[in-house]
Formats: structure tokens, C-alpha cells, sequence
């Protein structure tokens, strides 16, 4: 799938991962490609195996001529709602590109402007842009590596397979045992909330 690119300036892309989950931390990617790059394979990653967008992402690394990750732990989540908080870590993402760019590309309605540079934000753009797409990826995986190690220290909760969504595993876990600081407590972590051990 050859996703393309938006202008012809030099263009940045950004994505999260980790909105719905109910543990756990939002991460974001920020990455600059090569204009001529291509990867014939590169998509939206909710659309591609992890094997795959393990080695997608190598691809990315190797030529992207920039790219940084930004996170937002469950604590700041609770503080200011989900939606700023992926906000804040792709602002956090953007801190760390140490090369210039001109505009930014977000996958999804809504944006929180950065700085003084023009934004676009594209619906479904992880899947129509090829910079976003990258981003996803990078997002994707960096946060799943982050459950993987948290479930190490948590491991109740199942999350090196659900990496913090909520699959019935993962609510029977709260159930069962109640919550961490790791989980997002202004999440409706249950059918019924009032059931938490807080």
C-alpha cells in the first residue's frame, strides 16, 4: 500500500497509542521521512500483524530523518482527560525532533496547536499518509514494549497480552484483585464502578 505524502514542504507526522486503554500510558510518535521514501507495506499498525510492524519499524529507524516518542503516564491522564494527555505526548514527542520542519500532520480530528507551526489534522490519516502511518507504528510498538515490562511487575493483569485494553481477562483481574497506580482511575474500569478497590 503506497500511502503519500501531504505537501511538498517538510512534513511531520504524529500519532498515539494507547487512548482506549484502561492502564498504562498514552504514547505518541513524532517522525520526519524522507521525501522519496517509500515502504510498500507501510499502513495504519491497528491494520498490520506485530511481526510485521516489528519490521516495518526497523525500516522506519534506519531512514526516517528523524523520529521521538513522548509519554503520558496514567497519573497525568486522570489529571487532565485523555484527550489533552494525547496531546501532551505528542507535544512531548515534538520536543525531541531536533530537525526542522514546516508543518505537522495528526491522525484524527483534533489538535492542541504547537507552537507557531501550521497543523492539519486527517481523519483515518494513519492510513492515508505516509508519515502519520510511521508514526502509528512507532507509537504502537514503544507503548506495547512498555506493557510488556510493566506486566512484569503487574503481572495479574495479563497485560504483556492485552498491553491494557479491556478484554474480560483484564476487568476479571480488577475485579479480583483491584487497581494499581498504573491504571487510569477516571476510566470506567468496570460495568460497575463502585466494585473497585481503590
Amino acid at each position: 500500500m503506497n500511502l503519500k505524502r501531504y505537501s511538498d514542504q517538510q512534513e511531520i507526522g504524529c500519532d498515539e497509542a494507547g487512548r482506549g486503554c484502561l492502564a498504562g500510558p498514552v504514547v505518541a510518535a513524532a517522525v520526519i521521512l524522507p521525501k522519496k521514501f517509500v515502504i510498500s507495506e507501510l499502513n495504519d499498525s491497528k491494520k498490520l500483524s506485530e511481526k510485521k510492524r516489528l519490521e516495518i519499524e526497523t525500516l522506519i529507524k534506519s531512514n526516517a530523518i528523524a523520529y521521538s516518542i513522548g509519554i503520558v503516564s496514567a497519573e497525568e491522564i486522570d489529571k487532565i482527560n485523555i484527550l489533552n494527555a494525547s496531546f501532551l505526548a505528542m507535544h512531548r514527542a515534538l520536543d525531541k525532533i531536533n530537525k526542522k520542519f514546516k508543518l505537522i500532520l495528526v491522525d484524527g480530528p483534533y489538535f492542541n496547536e504547537y507552537k507557531n507551526f501550521t497543523h492539519h489534522c486527517i481523519v483515518r490519516g494513519d492510513s492515508k499518509i505516509d508519515s502519520i502511518a510511521a508514526a502509528s507504528i512507532l507509537a504502537k510498538n514503544s507503548r506495547d514494549r512498555i506493557m510488556i515490562d510493566l506486566s512484569l511487575k503487574h503481572n495479574k493483569y495479563d497485560w504483556q497480552n492485552n498491553k491494557g485494553y479491556p478484554t474480560l481477562k483484564h476487568r476479571d483481574a480488577i475485579k479480583k484483585f483491584g487497581v494499581c497506580y498504573q491504571h487510569r482511575k477516571s476510566f470506567k474500569l468496570l460495568e460497575n464502578q463502585m466494585k473497585i478497590n481503590i
